[in-house]
């Protein structure tokens, strides 16, 4: 049926049958199909039709890659009121994708979206409050936003929630608010909510403090690629916390959490190959990792730097580089390289 009425020009046939070959819909399976059917609808005046061309145009689906076709469907779309190209148009702001990057823009068509109730658009307006983007800074509006987005089921907006219960920010500091929130994106299996859900676990905020229930969470967050809980999955297994102690596995996680830049994981990784636990002892590994994290301004690591150096230990002997170390490390207040500072200039 969409066939024949599409081949007489009914654009709300086109657009369905465009539908249908994008998705393999009772028929093969063809982005350049869906995008012909899409463009003859488009050009009818179709707005679900105008948006799908943008996205199409987008994703270099059926049609080569362009930001700025996208861009001009996606406004014709908009324009009529349709609330995903108005989201995704407020992206192409956002992101400088086809148009020059403008935060004001992107804050215009993200609101006419999150006032029609679409969620990524209400999460999105919350992220801009949150971090002045296009808008004032202010936390309340962007919890008023977060909250909308995360009572529809948007995940990374009740994450965004409950980091603002934990911290108070823009809403009274309620621990058990922040667990809510963080278990309900947790279970939709968003990482960072996972690894927040872990966290207060680890500590007992807002739920009967368990290293058990951590470890779960931080596992399920690590899995996944996130740098933070690999480093505090490491960190349970090098100190036997909800887990048996296994410097091997402890070693694992720091590993995939330094490789992606975490600079508390470097350090420990450090450690690791300094006293050799988990691994064989290395102090030119060690030097290394704790390279990493000094140079990204972790106090201990800069410290145990500076004495690796002084000591001539995993690299050569040199009183000025450890000296160099030391001086960041106590410009940071970091007791044991004031000491050491002391020490040398008593000589």
């Amino acid at each position: 049926w969409y066939s024949k009425a599409a081949e007489q020009g009914d654009a709300d046939a086109q657009y369905c049958l465009g539908i249908c070959y994008d998705n393999g819909l009772g028929v093969q399976e063809s982005s350049t199909e869906a995008v012909k059917w899409y463009r003859k609808s488009a050009e009818q005046g179709n707005a679900g039709a105008q948006c799908n061309l943008g996205v199409s145009y987008a994703n270099g689906r059926g049609v080569p890659q362009d930001y700025k076709e996208a861009v001009k469907w996606y406004s014709k779309a908009a324009e009529q009121g349709d609330a995903q190209a108005q989201f995704n148009l407020g992206l192409c702001y956002d992101y400088g994708q086809g148009v020059p990057q403008n935060y004001t823009e992107a804050v215009k068509w993200y609101r006419k979206a999150a006032e029609q109730g679409y969620a990524g658009a209400q999460c999105n307006l919350g992220f801009c409050y949150e971090n002045g983007l296009g808008v004032p800074q202010d936390y309340e509006e962007a919890v008023n936003w977060y909250r909308k987005a995360a009572e529809q089921g948007d995940a990374q907006a009740q994450n965004n929630l409950g980091v603002y219960y934990y911290k108070g920010q823009g809403v009274p500091q309620d621990y058990a608010e922040a667990v809510k929130w963080h278990r309900k994106s947790a279970e939709q299996g968003h990482a960072g909510a996972q690894c927040n859900l872990g966290f207060c676990y680890y500590k007992g905020q807002g739920v009967p403090q368990s290293y058990t229930e951590a470890v779960k969470w931080y596992s399920k967050a690590g899995e996944q690629g996130h740098a933070y809980a690999q480093c505090n999955l490491g960190f349970c297994y090098e100190k036997g916390q909800g887990v048996s102690q296994d410097y091997t596995e402890a070693v694992k996680w720091y590993s995939k959490a330094a490789e992606q830049g975490d600079a508390d994981a470097q350090y420990n990784l450090g450690v690791c190959y300094e006293n050799g636990q988990g691994v064989p002892q290395d102090y030119e590994e060690a030097v290394k990792w704790y390279r990493k994290a000094a140079e990204q301004g972790d106090a201990i690591a800069q410290f145990n730097l500076g004495v690796c150096y002084y000591n001539g230990q995993g690299a050569p002997q040199d009183y000025e580089e450890a000296v160099k170390w030391y001086r960041k490390a106590a410009e940071q207040g970091d007791a044991d390289a004031i000491a050491a500072l002391k020490r040398l200039n008593a000589k």
